[in-house]
This record gives C-alpha cells, sequence and structure tokens, in this order.
C-alpha cells in the first residue's frame, strides 16, 4: 500500500454535471466511471463535491452513496454563487496540500481555466495534478496545465445514448383511435455520431519522435513507462484508447509488429524498453532517397534540397521522415550524410543545401 498513490478529489459540481447535461445525449451525470478511472490510478482518500444543492437534490444521493463529502455553498445569485464555490475548493486544496504530506495527486474536476493558477499552484509544491472535464465545455487553458487529462465523455462507462422526448400526458377521450394509434409508433432516437479513432499514423509520428527525443537527452535506455510519462507530458489528454487500444502496452505491441519500434525485456516486469530500428525502414528509405536522388541529378550530380521530400512522397507516398524519428527533413538528409549515403553541403549561390549521391 505504501506504493500506492493518495489521491484527493475535487469535484466543481455545477460546472461539471451542467456540462454533462448540456452536452451528452444521456442527460444525466454519474460520477461511478470517474470513480473507476481513479481507482486505477491510486487510493482515494479524500473525495469532496462543491455547489449549492438545492438545485442537485437527486444528484445528492448518488453522491453519498459513492461516499462524497458534500460542501454547501450558500444560495446565492449568478456568479456570485459560482465564484464563491471556486474560491473554497481551490482554498480548501491547497490547505490539504501543506496539511497532508501523503497525498501525492489531486483531481481538479471542472473544465473552468479559472483554476488554471491553483493547477500551477499544486504542481509547485510537487503534487501531480489530473483534471477530469466534458470535452466540449473545457476551455482550452485547463488540460495543457495538467499532467493528466481525462475528458469525462471518453471515460469507461459513461452513457452517451440520447434521450427521448417525452410526450405531454393527453387527457383521456380527447384523441380519434386513429391519432391514438399514430402517437404510439415512437420516433427512432437519432444515433449519437461515433468520434472517429484518432489517426494511427499520428500516432506513430508521436511515438517515434518522443523515443528518438528521449533516447537523444538522456542517452540510454526508454521504458514503457517513461515514454507513457513522456507523452502525457506533451499531450495530458493522451489515450491509447482514443486510437482503439485497451492498454499502453498493446499499443506498444502493435507498434512493434508494425516495425515502427522495437520491444526488448526490461529492468522490471511488465515494463519492456523501447526503441527504434536499427536498420529496416530507415535502410529502405535512404535506398529511395539514392534512387529519387540518380533520377533529379542532373549534369553536375547535385540536386537542391527544396522539394527533394516532394518528389520522394511521389515515389512513394507513405514516405514520411517523422515516422523514423526526424523532426524535419533536413534532419533526415544529415543522417543520409552521416551514414554515407549521400554529400550534402549548404550552397550560398543557390541558397539552398545541395546534395550528391555517393558511389557505392
Amino acid at each position: 500500500m505504501d506504493q500506492e498513490d493518495r489521491i484527493a478529489l475535487f469535484l466543481d459540481y455545477e460546472n461539471l454535471a451542467l456540462g454533462a447535461r448540456d452536452h451528452l445525449g444521456s442527460g444525466t451525470f454519474d460520477f461511478r466511471p470517474i470513480a473507476d478511472a481513479l481507482a486505477e490510478r491510486g487510493r482515494v482518500v479524500v473525495r469532496r463535491a462543491y455547489a449549492d444543492w438545492s438545485y442537485f437534490d437527486e444528484d445528492r444521493r448518488m453522491l453519498t452513496r459513492s461516499h462524497v463529502e458534500l460542501i454547501e455553498i450558500p444560495q446565492r445569485m449568478g456568479v456570485s454563487r459560482k465564484n464563491a464555490a471556486d474560491i473554497k475548493m481551490a482554498v480548501d486544496a491547497i490547505e490539504l496540500a501543506f496539511e497532508r504530506d501523503y497525498i501525492s495527486t489531486f483531481v481538479i474536476c471542472s473544465g473552468d481555466s479559472d483554476f488554471t493558477p491553483l493547477v500551477h499552484k499544486l504542481r509547485e509544491l510537487n503534487k501531480q495534478v489530473i483534471g477530469v472535464g466534458v470535452e466540449k465545455s473545457t476551455s482550452a487553458l485547463l488540460p495543457p496545465a495538467c499532467d493528466e487529462f481525462l475528458y469525462y465523455d471518453r471515460l469507461e462507462g459513461v452513457d452517451l445514448t440520447p434521450t427521448r422526448e417525452r410526450r405531454p400526458a393527453r387527457p383521456a377521450g380527447t384523441t380519434r383511435p386513429e391519432q391514438q394509434r399514430a402517437e404510439r409508433v415512437e420516433p427512432e432516437p437519432h444515433p449519437v455520431p461515433e468520434e472517429p479513432a484518432r489517426d494511427v499514423e499520428s500516432l506513430v509520428v508521436l511515438v517515434v519522435q518522443t523515443v528518438a527525443g528521449l533516447q537523444g537527452s538522456s542517452g540510454g535506455e526508454v521504458t514503457a513507462s517513461q515514454l507513457k510519462r513522456t507523452l502525457l507530458r506533451k499531450d495530458p489528454t493522451f489515450s491509447q484508447s482514443d486510437y482503439g487500444f485497451r492498454t499502453f502496452g498493446e499499443l506498444l505491441r502493435h507498434l512493434a509488429r508494425n516495425r515502427a519500434i522495437e520491444l526488448t525485456e526490461g529492468p522490471a516486469k511488465g515494463d519492456p524498453e523501447v526503441s527504434l530500428p536499427e536498420h529496416g525502414d530507415q535502410e529502405v528509405a535512404f535506398s529511395l532517397l539514392r534512387s529519387v536522388m540518380q533520377d533529379l541529378a542532373g549534369r553536375d550530380g547535385e540536386v537542391a534540397l527544396s522539394g527533394l521530400k516532394n518528389q520522394m512522397r511521389r515515389a512513394r507516398p507513405d514516405f514520411s521522415e517523422k515516422k523514423l524519428g526526424y523532426r524535419s527533413f533536413l534532419q533526415f538528409c544529415k543522417a543520409a550524410a552521416t551514414a554515407g549515403v549521400v554529400d550534402l553541403q549548404w550552397s550560398p549561390d543557390a541558397d539552398d543545401y545541395l546534395l550528391r549521391v555517393r558511389p557505392s
């Protein structure tokens, strides 16, 4: 148990519940998917929700069953009530950060950008911060401030089924039989369009560039857990489920089967080392570069860097230097020069880099 993260959960309930009801088809908010997601990340020792509970009578029972402490914000008008809840929640979070050293993670359930300074302060106090919000009602400023951000609508168990419109009751005997038969046929609900899976090609680029960057900065091995933490630092909303994978390990095994990365046994069980293939696709790309340059080279045998990438993509549409871990096409060409495939030098007259194929 000593290895577990201790989590403190703070819910800006009005923001979260109203966001779910306004933007999700079900019209109701369920706390259970949040509780399940946090159970996978550690032990939740504090659960507090802030609202004027006279507006959320049914929700009180649901939260009480989940052992959430309800913090009452006295009824006020409009923005004043909203500000009172935000201030109370921020003060309680900072107070807990100082009084409970064993709490390592704070979860801020809100999409309101007003909580961004609170997130910054908690991270300054060496606390991990996870945000939770409804995607369409979450400010663009909040997710990048967090260590990890979970969109409520993407959590396992959230019901996105639209509710049917209720028909107003009619007094008996006010409609003809044929009208009654017609009214019994309820229109089919409009299907909620399923969010398309994110582009796996962009995932390959993201993972390969991240592995290359970690190898370049640390000079050592890159483990799967280290890679996952870095991906979350780059994009706190990153989740392998958005690409159709149940676990991060499943994602890595898919990329390894497609030769984007290589996996070897790591220092700990279940945490393999991740590296980029030394040969394979890179050698194929260098051969493609040589072939395209030989077709383009003029009498002097030189080819300008500008436009060369487009020519390579015409020969092979799926070519991407980023899939090989290079941040730019120039970096890829410099690697080819280092490997002895081409000569590369800057030409002031051409105001461009010029490449020449080296003899085999």
